[in-house]
């Protein structure tokens, strides 16, 4: 077990940082715009386990050396970030599947393989990311005391803020879907969530 101390200052420490616009919280906001916060879910349960691979590498020690090798991201990162700004151009132009149908009643029909896989490479390939976690976890673990069982608390604790983080933004992009849906304007709905995930796209190429 963690030192209740400790505790007390990870959650509300994490908490801020998840809430804090970032590149996966902008995906959520921008799928549970155009895919609705249930479809969402799919893409959580992939960032989920990107964030928690990351999490156990970094309390691991296998994340320091992954940051020494620069050239590992780099696959991930362009293909990745290639392929969201793809999915943004497509929005802002009302094509694709991602896009929010002219008739809203009409979900668009992502598929869940595609919505996870998106949720995970975006975790996975932002380098900023493990150096967060590098920084982050270390000093929550006292090393009189056996390693896994607190690592495993940790990402558990990890893994339930950047969940509810998740939802709260996939619920505001439904939101702002419902908003403008009731005003029939669907292509201003797409081109800002066409918008956003170009700008996700290209943070995660160049971050």
């Amino acid at each position: 077990m963690l030192n209740l101390s400790l505790l007390s200052v990870f959650v509300p420490t994490f908490l801020l940082v998840s809430l804090t616009p970032g590149m996966c919280m902008t995906l959520a906001m921008v799928l549970g715009m155009t895919q609705g916060v249930r479809r969402t879910l799919w893409m959580m349960i992939g960032e989920l386990a990107g964030v928690g691979l990351v999490a156990a590498a970094a309390g691991a020690g296998v994340a320091t050396l992954m940051l020494q090798q620069p050239a590992l991201f780099a696959v991930f990162k362009w293909l990745g970030g290639a392929y969201l700004i793809y999915l943004g151009v497509m929005m802002w132009r009302s094509r694709g599947r991602m896009a929010v149908p002219e008739t809203l009643d009409t979900q668009a029909a992502a598929g869940r393989r595609e919505l996870a896989v998106q949720g995970f490479v975006t975790a996975v390939a932002n380098p900023k990311g493990w150096a967060f976690f590098v920084a982050l976890l270390p000093p929550f673990l006292d090393a009189s005391r056996p390693l896994a069982g607190q690592l495993a608390l940790l990402i558990a604790l990890i893994l339930s803020i950047e969940f509810l983080a998740l939802v709260t933004y996939a619920t505001g992009g439904q939101t702002l879907r419902h908003l403008l849906g009731k005003s029939r304007n669907v292509r201003l709905l797409n081109r800002i969530a066409g918008t956003l995930m170009l700008g996700v796209g290209i943070w995660l190429a160049l971050g």
